[in-house]
């Protein structure tokens, strides 16, 4: 897939998962090539198959999110972001788009809360600073 060869990655996935119908990795990598190919929907259920074989790892979620964001299914990815990060709060990736989402959502509390969350974890970001700032956060 990274060498852009996406329809033998693609084949290499779904000969994996009928070899093992059980293998998240293996749905999760699927997932990501359907992201990268905009086909959210297969993508969401690519990830949907990997989070249910591996309940509370955050990649699944956060990649479930960002095909939830690009649909404008904004609520449905808010709900996703809270899972994801509570399960790994230390990942500030999951943090700016948990704050994105809320900011879309008009919740700046929550919004501010993930912003700041972003900052503390990576400090010199000024995409997490800006959007600390906007949704009238301050620096701890």
């Amino acid at each position: 897939a990274q060498a852009g060869q996406s329809t033998e990655a693609l084949a290499a996935y779904n000969a994996a998962i009928d070899l093992d119908p059980a293998s998240a990795q293996a749905f999760y990598q699927r997932g990501l090539l359907y992201q990268s190919e905009k086909k959210y929907e297969f993508a969401i259920a690519d990830f949907t198959s990997a989070n249910g074989l591996t309940p509370q790892q955050p990649d699944p979620l956060l990649g479930r999110a960002q095909c939830y964001l690009a649909l404008g299914k904004t609520q449905e990815a808010a709900s996703d972001l809270d899972e994801a990060s509570s399960v790994a709060p230390g990942n500030a990736q999951i943090w700016m788009a948990r704050g994105a989402a809320y900011e879309k959502l008009g919740n700046k509390e929550k919004a501010a809360d993930s912003f700041s969350r972003a900052v503390l974890l990576r400090p010199n970001d000024d995409a997490a600073r800006s959007g600390m700032t906007r949704n009238g956060g301050r620096a701890g």
